[in-house]
């Protein structure tokens, strides 16, 4: 019998997944607004979100949470960090034992600090829980442009059975049991993102980019690393490649927000123009809590958060960075 799949958030990445694996399973995405659901069992389209991108005829969409989650033997959420919890918590009601929850999410819960997989497992125990991360750009993939991933799971037996509904054509995923490590570099990348961004903003070269881009590496790493991910993650997809696509594209929502700042606009106009979430907006505030915790230098992350959380401009952040004091490359500090 072929598997059901639930597949939670009507955005571009939610949504691009939902249409990947219903090639393999019968997969029904929710989503709470009606015309969007409207749309893509009509249309196989979401315009909104993925102009000009067509979805699977296969997949099919429903307003019902209920009906969605106690179908499924696999539920993927592609919800916001904000909004995280709160469905996790409507799911509990729904959901059968010992279904697996892979998580889409590229942030981190602004209270707790807690990894999306985190949030799961609390609210959810005793299901199988894994992360999808790697440098996907939802409308590339959509268009049938190839694209790789990783899917991370602590339980290898469960893992090796998802990676074949996940991979897709043009979708090559590979697997990895450091879930911290995968789920880390997908948060922490959004940061380094809007540094990115601010230089290309500002009208800096492509030198600045690759430094910003090489610390970036450096920063995300060494904070990944001291909270438990291993060290080859981060030089995977799940890592710079990830971290080059978001710092690089126009279609990065991450990107877009630093080019703006860059521009010298403020944040919050920024952010009341755009129908998608940039997580790394708020990840910054995050970002630096855990740098203080761990006693990780993060001069990047911190000037990306001076400029979104404490009223600074992008040339201010760049000249703090630039003042911080170089040493050697290797130094962990």
């Amino acid at each position: 019998m072929k598997l059901r799949a639930g597949v939670l958030g009507g955005g571009s990445w939610g949504c691009t997944v939902a249409s990947l694996i219903s090639s393999h399973a019968h997969t029904t995405l929710w989503a709470r607004d009606e015309s969007t659901v409207d749309e893509i069992n009509t249309n196989h389209t979401n315009e909104k979100y993925l102009p000009g991108g067509a979805l699977r005829v296969k997949l099919m969409a429903s307003k019902n949470l209920d009906e969605v989650v106690s179908q499924a033997d696999l539920i993927v959420v592609g919800i916001p960090s904000q909004g995280f919890r709160q469905i996790m918590e409507q799911v509990k009601e729904y959901i059968r034992p010992w279904v697996p929850v892979v998580s889409l999410t590229k942030g981190l819960e602004p209270d707790t600090h807690f990894r999306m997989t985190e949030i799961i497992e609390e609210v959810l125990p005793n299901h199988p829980v894994g992360v999808l991360s790697g440098p996907n750009l939802a409308r590339e993939i959509v268009a049938g442009q190839a694209a790789a991933s990783v899917l991370a799971m602590s339980q290898e037996g469960a893992l090796s059975q998802l990676r074949q509904v996940f991979h897709s054509g043009m979708f090559r995923v590979y697997t990895s049991t450091d879930v911290i490590g995968c789920e880390l570099g997908g948060a922490l990348k959004n940061v380094i993102a809007i540094a990115a961004g601010m230089g290309d903003g500002m009208g800096a070269g492509d030198n600045t980019k690759a430094g910003v881009i090489t610390r970036g590496l450096a920063e995300l790493t060494r904070l990944g690393i001291a909270m438990g991910g291993r060290p080859e993650t981060f030089a995977g997809l799940a890592g710079i490649g990830d971290l080059l696509a978001t710092c690089s594209s126009k279609l990065s929502r991450n990107h877009t927000v630093g080019v703006e700042l860059g521009k010298g606009r403020a944040i919050d106009d920024i952010i009341s123009e755009m129908n998608m979430v940039a997580e790394g907006v708020k990840s910054s505030r995050v970002v630096v809590d855990l740098a203080e915790q761990y006693k990780i230098d993060m001069p990047i992350a911190q000037a990306v958060y001076g400029v979104v959380h404490q009223g600074k401009t992008a040339k201010q952040a760049f000249r703090s960075i630039l003042r911080t004091q170089s040493g050697s490359e290797a130094d962990p500090g």
